[in-house]
């Protein structure tokens, strides 16, 4: 199945999103934070099928990672999460970068 990279500070939230995705045949690897994330997608040189992450994470945010990701990794897909509206109105400048907003 899919190559997915999941992207999320909060470890319950995070072994609950793999888990599920892991149980639906997907090949799933987890980062911390937005700067663990990048660096992964530097290592897999952008060949994750899908990268799921939060917005709101410290040290490096969501945002900040999906930038620099899509100027390196331009045809990779990447999807943002959060559960804050002022983070999902942040995200709108990425229209174009990343896939949508959940």
């Amino acid at each position: 199945m899919a190559k997915l990279l999941i992207v999320e500070d909060d470890e319950s939230v995070r072994t609950l999103a793999a888990r599920a995705l892991e149980r639906d045949g997907h090949n799933v690897t987890v980062a911390t934070d937005g700067a663990q994330g990048l660096d992964m997608i530097r290592q897999a040189r952008g060949g994750y099928d899908l990268v799921v992450s939060d917005i709101r994470m410290p040290e490096m945010d969501g945002i900040e990672m999906a930038t620099a990701a899509a100027r390196e990794f331009p045809v990779m897909r990447i999807m943002l999460m959060t559960g804050y509206a002022d983070q999902r109105e942040r995200a709108e400048e990425l229209n174009g970068i990343i896939l949508d907003v959940v």
